[in-house]
C-alpha cells in the first residue's frame, strides 16, 4: 500500500521529578540533603531512512508518546535519561505542523533528521536548594512536560525524471519494459493510483530513477480527479517525459490533450513548464499513428519521439535523450 499523507500526533517525554532526601549515615550527624535531579524525557525524532519509498508503515499509528525520564533518588543519584524515539521516512518527506501550517523540515536525503518533540528537562532534586541559610530544604522540581503537537507528514517523490500525460498514454507499460517495476497495467482509465519508481540503465554505470505518475485530467490542478495528489510528486523530478496517445479511446485529439496537460501543470505551478521536457508518442505500432506524429511536431512546433514499449521502437533514443538532459547543470 503506497501512502503519502500521513497526519499525527506526537509528545515528548516528560522530565523525571527530582528528589527530596537527606543524607542519613552513620556517625554522620546532620549529612543534609542529598536528593537527586530527574532524567530527562525523550524526544521525538523523524528521520529520512533510504529504502522506504511509503508512509504506510506508520500510518496505522496515530499517536506516538515518548518514555518519560526516571525520578531523581538520594545519594544524589540523577535518574535515567529516556531513550529518544525515531520515526523512519522516505527521502522527500515534508513535515508541517498542522495548527501552524509551517514548514518544520524538508527531509530531501537520507540521514536528514529534525526533532518534532522535545522530551521535558527532569526536576531538580532538593540537594539543589541548599544555601548557608537554607541548609535542609525539602524543595524540589516536577519534571518539565515533554512538547506535544499534531504533524503532517507529506511525502513527495524524489525521481530523476517523471511521466507525466492523461490516462491510458501508456505510462506504466513504458516503465514497466524500462526498468524491473512492476506497476499495475489495464485497459482502463486511472490504473495508477500512486507514483511508481523504477531503476532505468542508461549505458555504462549511469542509472536514473524514472516514476510513474498518476494520470491527469482537465482541472487537476484545482484538485479534479487525483489532482493535487498528483502534481506534488511532478515537484521533485528535474525532468519531464510527456506522453501522447495517437489514437485515444475517447476520440479526443492528441493536439488538444498535450496542451491541455500542459496548462494544468502551469496552473498549479508555472516553475514545472521550465523544466527540461522529452515529447513522445506512444504505441507507436498502431496504424497511422506516423501521420499523428507528424501533425503533432507541425502544430507543437517540436520534435516528438515515437515510442513503442510493444515492440521496443524508440525506447533506447528516449532513454537516451532524458539521460543527457539529466546531464545538463540545475
Amino acid at each position: 500500500m503506497f501512502v503519502d499523507r500521513v497526519t499525527i500526533f506526537v509528545k515528548g517525554g516528560d522530565g523525571g521529578r527530582g528528589c527530596s532526601s537527606f543524607r542519613r549515615e552513620k556517625y554522620v550527624p546532620k549529612g543534609g540533603p542529598d536528593g537527586g535531579d530527574g532524567g530527562d524525557g525523550a524526544n521525538i525524532i523523524i528521520r529520512a531512512v533510504a529504502g522506504t519509498d511509503s508512509l504506510a508503515d506508520i500510518v496505522n499509528r496515530k499517536h506516538w508518546r515518548a518514555p518519560g525520564g526516571s525520578p531523581g533518588t538520594g545519594a544524589q543519584k540523577t535518574g535515567r535519561t529516556a531513550k529518544d524515539i525515531v520515526i523512519a521516512v522516505p527521502p522527500g518527506t515534508i513535515i508541517y505542523d498542522r495548527e501552524r501550517g509551517n514548514i518544520l523540515r524538508d527531509l530531501t536525503t537520507a540521514g536528514d533528521e529534525v526533532v518534532v518533540s522535545k522530551g521535558g528537562r527532569g526536576g531538580r532534586g532538593n540537594k539543589y536548594f541548599a544555601t548557608s541559610t537554607n541548609r535542609t530544604p525539602r524543595e524540589f522540581e516536577p519534571g518539565e512536560p515533554g512538547e506535544e503537537r499534531w504533524l503532517v507528514l507529506e511525502l513527495k517523490v524524489i525521481a530523476d525524471a517523471g511521466l507525466v500525460g492523461l490516462p491510458n498514454a501508456g505510462k506504466s507499460t513504458l516503465l514497466s519494459r524500462l526498468s524491473q517495476a512492476h506497476p499495475e497495467i489495464a485497459d482502463y482509465p486511472f490504473t495508477t493510483k500512486h507514483p511508481n519508481l523504477g531503476v532505468v540503465h542508461s549505458g555504462g554505470e549511469r542509472v536514473f530513477v524514472l516514476a510513474d505518475l498518476p494520470g491527469l485530467i482537465e482541472g487537476a490542478h484545482s484538485g479534479v480527479g487525483l489532482g493535487h495528489e498528483f502534481l506534488r510528486h511532478v515537484e521533485r523530478t528535474r525532468v519531464l517525459v510527456h506522453l501522447i496517445e495517437p489514437m485515444p479511446l475517447d476520440g479526443s485529439d492528441p493536439v488538444h490533450n498535450f496542451r491541455m496537460v500542459q496548462r494544468e501543470l502551469e496552473l498549479y505551478r508555472h516553475e514545472l513548464t521550465d523544466k527540461p521536457e522529452v515529447v513522445a508518442m506512444s504505441k507507436c505500432e498502431l496504424t497511422d499513428s506516423d501521420e499523428v506524429r507528424a501533425r503533432l511536431e507541425r502544430e507543437l512546433g517540436r520534435e516528438v519521439l515515437a515510442i513503442s514499449a510493444v515492440t521496443g521502437q524508440g525506447l533506447a533514443q528516449l532513454v537516451g535523450r532524458v539521460a543527457q538532459l539529466l546531464l545538463q547543470p540545475v
